[in-house]
């Protein structure tokens, strides 16, 4: 597997960064993960507008473009040799000296990591089990996709390792956050319901894809403050994640729900399965350079 660092491609076991990084020292850098499908990353533009947003958040003096992303992405497929495939696209601070650092970064370390992914196939489902460990709030005004993830790895710990199981965080005042890697979803009659991004939670590229699509089918859209009861009396629900797309919900604890049956939620992973390959933003964008 060969891995893109800093205008590099090389084999993952010579990729590397100084111990001086920054992003490795005090967790300063961020990044997207998303799917390639057919040579398409789908919804591109969108994580780009995220990273870039956090980037000048943490003051790192970094701006990605689709055309400089696409030629990165495009020299590391054609190393893989993987059409479908997931990417990790990792900006950390880059090099300075021990001792936090309040001037911009200027430097950053580029790196980008690919693994091979089967073709999409059918809708898939899950289980989602309620967390005993509450979600943090975020280190400044929203929740940056950071460096910082023990309190996603403690949830991870909690729910175990079944691929088909999601830990669901809480706030700390008892209200449905977010899953361990994922946002959730329900829905009672025609309504769409998901946390607020006041709630602490991150802002995912697939929620806001999910919730412009459900306006476009006629849905109504309800982001809140929602205690776990209203969930539990949800007609269906489901979990949304870059990778793994729409990902139906069966059951949480003992309640259950129409899992791939649902019909709000096929309809939506049906319009997810017309647009993967072809989208750059969620708006419809499909020519427009960056």
């Amino acid at each position: 597997m060969f891995v893109y660092v800093n205008g590099e491609i090389v084999p993952k076991e010579q990729a590397k960064i100084s111990p001086f990084d920054h992003g490795f020292l005090y967790g300063i850098g961020v990044f997207e993960t998303f799917r390639i499908y057919n040579g398409h990353p789908f919804l591109l533009d969108d994580h780009l507008d995220r990273l870039n947003s956090s980037l000048r958040e943490l003051m790192i003096m970094k701006e990605l473009k689709r055309a400089e992303t696409m030629e990165m992405l495009q020299r590391l497929s054609t190393a893989n040799g993987w059409g479908h495939s997931y990417i990790r696209l990792n900006v950390s601070a880059g090099n300075g000296e021990i001792g936090l650092q309040t001037e911009a970064y200027h430097e950053p370390a580029v790196i980008i990591f690919q693994k091979p992914l089967e073709p999409p196939s059918e809708l898939a489902e899950k289980k989602g089990v309620w967390l005993t460990v509450r979600r943090n709030t975020p280190e400044l005004t929203k929740r940056l996709k950071s460096h910082h993830y023990l309190n996603n790895i403690a949830g991870k710990r909690e729910a175990g390792n079944d691929p088909l199981t999601e830990g669901i965080f809480l706030t700390e005042t008892g209200m449905v956050a977010e899953g361990v890697v994922s946002n959730v979803f329900w829905v009672k009659g025609n309504t769409l319901y998901t946390p607020a991004i006041e709630t602490g939670i991150l802002n995912g590229i697939t929620r806001q894809y999910v919730i412009h699509t459900g306006k476009k089918l006629g849905m109504k859209i309800k982001e809140g403050l929602f205690a776990p009861s209203e969930l539990k009396a949800a007609d269906e629900a489901f979990f949304t994640n870059s990778i793994q797309e729409i990902t139906a919900i069966s059951e949480i604890d003992n309640r259950t729900f129409p899992g791939r049956r649902g019909k709000w939620t096929n309809g939506l992973f049906s319009r997810y399965e017309k647009d993967r390959e072809r989208l750059w933003s969620r708006s419809g964008e499909t020519t427009e350079k960056r």
